[in-house]
């Protein structure tokens, strides 16, 4: 029998819950740790899609990247969006954890796959931000092109798309805040999810280009990954429990 618990468990050992950050709301956030698993869907973030699909696939597990409850409730009154889909939870008897800010930190978690994307090498780095090598330079418009590709997203250039890059750094999600932190350990280029007007100019006067991606399609190919992962684990010990996917992004 499959638990919420081991579930819990097996993202622990990959991205230890103590990683996360003090802000954060990672974990089990709603069910019996000692409930049985049928089905496990992973995305995202909660809404209310994202609850119809793992009813349409059998799923009473969800693994989101995004927490709900960051700010502490004294209610549960369905006149909010949250507090809806959380009641919805409830009713439906489906558990909900998160691996958000432990993920992305982690060895092999968000931002590493993220870089191994991107097709980045001798990848360095430390908590949130990755740095790596192109395997070839190439201006700051041909990579926004090739990531593009990539990432199968437009990346944004937010400075001189002339501009000569060997190195990428990079945060996913709305990681504009570590650019400098980049930019020191040899960056010319820094990709994340989503820019802060003020962190843009900055770059641009210290020679560098931001490269904005978008915050789904920097985050997702990771806890899709962590589901790939979670899969093969499940088949190994011929746990005959289906793990699916919502790909596509929140709001559409």
């Amino acid at each position: 029998m499959l638990t919420v618990q081991n579930v819990y468990d097996f993202i622990n050992e990959r991205a230890p819950f103590d990683l996360q950050e003090s802000f954060d709301n990672a974990g089990i956030l709603v069910g019996h740790p000692d409930q049985e698993v049928h089905g496990i869907h992973v995305a995202m973030d909660v809404t209310g899609r994202v609850i119809d699909e793992a009813e349409a696939h059998g799923a009473n597990l969800i693994i989101t990247h995004h927490p709900m409850m960051f700010s502490a409730r004294r209610r549960l009154v369905e006149t909010d969006s949250e507090t809806r889909l959380l009641c919805r939870l409830i009713r439906s008897n489906i558990s909900l954890i998160a691996a958000h800010t432990n993920l992305d930190r982690a060895p092999g978690g968000i931002n590493d796959v993220l870089a191994q994307l991107c097709g980045l090498t001798e990848i360095t780095g430390d908590a949130f931000v990755r740095v790596g090598a192109l395997s070839a330079p190439m201006t700051a418009g041909a990579l926004a092109e090739d990531l593009s590709r990539r990432l199968n997203t437009l990346v944004r250039v937010m400075g001189d798309e002339s501009l000569p890059v060997a190195k990428v750094g990079l945060c996913s999600g709305a990681g504009s805040d570590f650019c400098e932190e980049a930019r020191r350990m040899g960056a010319q280029a820094f990709l994340t999810g989503e820019t802060k007007h003020h962190h843009a100019l900055e770059a641009a006067e210290n020679g560098m280009v931001m490269l904005e991606a978008g915050h789904f399609a920097t985050e997702a190919p990771g806890i899709f990954a962590l589901a790939d992962a979670l899969q093969i684990w499940l088949n190994a010990v011929q746990c005959s429990v289906y793990v699916s996917k919502s790909e596509a992004p929140a709001y559409a």
